[in-house]
Formats: C-alpha cells, sequence, structure tokens
C-alpha cells in the first residue's frame, strides 16, 4: 500500500479520536476508512508490521484488528499489545468474519473490548467504538431501552445478597431467574430457556465449574453464554473456565456497569452469530467472483489507496 506500507488520515482539528484499523484486505480498509472516516481520525494497516509503524508516531484511543491475516494474526497481535506496559490499556476491538463461538470466547479472554462480525455496518461498529471511548453517553443514550421482555437472564448464587445485587443492576432491562441451589439448574434449564446465564465459582453441592460441561451437553445450551461471577478472578482459573465452555468472566465485587455491559455485549454477540449462521444456510451456493470482476475491484482498490497517499 505505498512506500510507507499503511495510510493514515489527514491530519484534522477539532481533537478527533484516534483509531488504527489492520486488516489485509484492502477493500475492508477503504470501506471502513469511508465509513467511519467523517467521525474519527482513522489510520489503516495491513499487518502487525504496519500497527507496529503507526504505533511508533501516534497513540491511538482505539485499535480495530482482523483476526486472519498472514504472518502475525489477530490474536498474536493483542497478546502482544496486551503485554506492553505502553499498550495494554488501549481498548481492542475484533472485526472478523469468524462466527463460531470458540473464536469470541478466545478473542474476549485475550482482552479484547468486543467483537464485530463482517460484512459490517457503520452505525454497529460506531457503536462498539463509542462504548469504548464514551461509555457514559452511550449509556445516557440508552436509557428508554428498558426491560423489553425480549431476553431472560439466569442468575445462580448461593449468597442471596449477590443474588439481591445483580437483581437490582439487571431487573430494569432484562426477566431475572434467580436460583440459590447449582444442584436444580440442570432442571430449571430442561422447563426454561434463558439467553445468558451468570453463575458464581464457589458453590456447595456443584461448583461453576461442574456445571459448565452439564449446561453445554444439552443441546439447545450450546451456544448460550455462560458468565463466571467469582472472587478469584486468577490466570488459572479464567483459563480453566474458558476451556469448559465459559463466555467470560467478571470478578467481584464488580461494578453494576461493568456487569450489564458484558451482559449486553454478550447477548448482542449471541444473536449476531445466530443471524449470521442462519443467513449462511439459508443462502444458495455463494456465486463466484468472475475474473473481469476481481480484475474490478482491484483496480477500484488501487485508485482509492492512490487517492489517499497522495
Amino acid at each position: 500500500m505505498g512506500k510507507s506500507g499503511f495510510i493514515t488520515a489527514s491530519t484534522v482539528s477539532g481533537g478527533r479520536k484516534k483509531i488504527v484499523y489492520v486488516d489485509d484486505m484492502n477493500y475492508s480498509l477503504i470501506s471502513f476508512k469511508k465509513g467511519l472516516g467523517k467521525f474519527y481520525e482513522i489510520y489503516l494497516g495491513e499487518s502487525a508490521v504496519h500497527l507496529y509503524k503507526i504505533l511508533e508516531n501516534i497513540t491511538p484511543d482505539l485499535i480495530i484488528l482482523d483476526v486472519n491475516m498472514p504472518d502475525v494474526d489477530g490474536y498474536e497481535i493483542i497478546k502482544e499489545l496486551k503485554a506492553s506496559s505502553q499498550y495494554s490499556q488501549i481498548p481492542v476491538i475484533f472485526l472478523t468474519s469468524n462466527i463460531d463461538r470458540e473464536d469470541v470466547v478466545k478473542g474476549l479472554s485475550l482482552g479484547a473490548a468486543d467483537y464485530v462480525l463482517k460484512p459490517f455496518n457503520a452505525d454497529k461498529i460506531i457503536e462498539s467504538i463509542e462504548n469504548q471511548l464514551n461509555p457514559n453517553k452511550m449509556k445516557k443514550n440508552k436509557i428508554t431501552a428498558k426491560r423489553s421482555g425480549n431476553h431472560s437472564v439466569l442468575v445462580v448464587d448461593d449468597i442471596a445478597s449477590m443474588l439481591r445485587t445483580i437483581h437490582h443492576a439487571l431487573h430494569d432491562k432484562y426477566e431475572v431467574f434467580l436460583l440459590s441451589k447449582s444442584e436444580v439448574v440442570i432442571d430449571f434449564l430442561h422447563n426454561n430457556r434463558p439467553d445468558l446465564i451468570l453463575m458464581d465459582y464457589l458453590m456447595p453441592v456443584l461448583n461453576g465449574f461442574e456445571l459448565i460441561p452439564q449446561i453445554r451437553a444439552l443441546p439447545e445450551y450450546k451456544e448460550v453464554p455462560i458468565i463466571i461471577v467469582t472472587t478469584e478472578g486468577t490466570f488459572r482459573n479464567v483459563s480453566e473456565a474458558m476451556t469448559l465452555g465459559a463466555s467470560d468472566f467478571i470478578v467481584k465485587p464488580f461494578d453494576p456497569k461493568e456487569l450489564n455491559y458484558k451482559v449486553d455485549r454478550h447477548l448482542r454477540l449471541t444473536k449476531e452469530l445466530h443471524d449470521k449462521k442462519t443467513e449462511a444456510a439459508n443462502q444458495p451456493a455463494a456465486k463466484q467472483i468472475t475474473s473481469a470482476e476481481e480484475d474490478e475491484l482491484i483496480r477500484r482498490a488501487r485508485e482509492e489507496i492512490e487517492y489517499f497517499l497522495h
């Protein structure tokens, strides 16, 4: 992409937030620039090498990564960023066509702030960005989004005060079911269908780690998000929970805003994954792009790149 290997937006006044987007597909970079360039100062790169060159010159407010890239993929990049004292606090969003729950869980467990599916909608990616950059503003904008009856959450914890705390945090937006005995969870799930499960780790009879495989063994719960709530957020516990099938974790004591954000995020991701799989299953065989069409796409991409570089 030119001599520098990456495209930068023009310097602008007004203190716009700096966003770096890394993707090895030119047309994705161009679409992103066109859709979001009027809102943010955009820096584009095709690889990890280009990202690090950009980071030598600026400190971005947020980084967006594709997962599947040659040489170094998005997972390896985020590992390096989160291990760096200079960049560890910069929010990272994955923008990718991967639709498997395991991919989402892996990205989030490595420290991704969010996960948006391609082909992306500008409004959707802007919402994800603003959730990271201006969380209080986004909360005010959504203040009217009270409980709609569309989603339900099951909370499992043997501590009554924790059940009350979580119920208070969520009941305005969701139908909340509360269970204090872990041994009745499976029976409950046979008769009800919550959209998300919040579950304590340390419980008598059956702990959270013992319950996760039992829940995942139920066909209708293979994709339902399970968030572990625990006082022991060690790397070992988190890794074990993710391996068993947990979608995320939250450490007690927690901020109700963080709890709401994680619940909202996983419900949205689950819906997007379901919609994507349904669309793929219902579509006829994909239309094969012709050589002429491919040449035209490449020509247009090169024109756009040359435009930005000059």
